[in-house]
């Protein structure tokens, strides 16, 4: 035993530096991104938050078909639909009267739904953890499953519709921007015309 002992030393010798090696790498890589990510979302908040929000609505696609949660794949089929009609209605110019509203209602139902469904997995799992789940005969692993299922549903489709809503508020109230400029530089224009009109007549009299 003791020479086979010497023999793993004397194979591993050497290891513990590299894996101090490894781990300094591991903590520097992680804070250069870090410092690179904060840069990035200071100087383009935009095209940061329009690569997150991508990043955070199709990724999550990738393990369901690959685990085969296929509940959550439903789920997250007809939310992307939805959304994305509403999105497309933001982004239209000249902006609908009635599309402001439409995104309003939509994401105040979306965030409803998911603050209920986080609120009732929270109360799940607490209820587990202190036992109350037995006076329903359901067992601790299927009342765990469930809290922590519903609250992964309300975490992630919460965030998803505040990074959405913020986006289609953006794109609407830069059209609503652009749309009153012109209208006053219209009216503007208008009006130096119509003084134009006046002093021709003034002078005459």
């Amino acid at each position: 035993m003791r020479v086979e002992h010497a023999r793993m030393h004397a194979k591993h010798r050497g290891h513990e530096a590299m894996h101090a090696e490894m781990v300094l790498i591991l903590i520097a890589t992680l804070v250069v991104a870090q410092l690179l990510l904060v840069q990035w979302k200071q100087r383009h908040p935009r095209s940061y938050n329009m690569v997150t929000l991508f990043q955070m609505w199709v990724v999550p696609l990738y393990f369901t078909v690959k685990l085969h949660w296929w509940r959550f794949l439903v789920i997250w089929i007809l939310f992307s639909a939805v959304t994305a009609f509403v999105t497309f209605r933001a982004t239209r110019k000249p902006l609908v009267q009635t599309t402001p509203r439409l995104v309003y209602k939509w994401f105040l139902l979306i965030y409803k739904i998911s603050y209920a469904t986080g609120i009732v997995g929270y109360m799940a799992v607490m209820f587990t953890l202190f036992g109350l789940n037995l006076l329903f005969k359901i067992k601790p692993e299927d009342a765990m499953d469930f809290g922590i299922s519903l609250l992964f549903y309300g975490l992630y489709y919460g965030v998803l519709e505040r990074d959405f809503a913020e986006m289609c508020a953006d794109y609407m109230a830069s059209t609503i921007g652009r749309c009153s400029a012109s209208m006053s530089s219209a009216s503007a224009a208008g009006a130096s015309w119509e003084r134009s009109r006046r002093v021709p007549t003034a002078k005459r009299r």
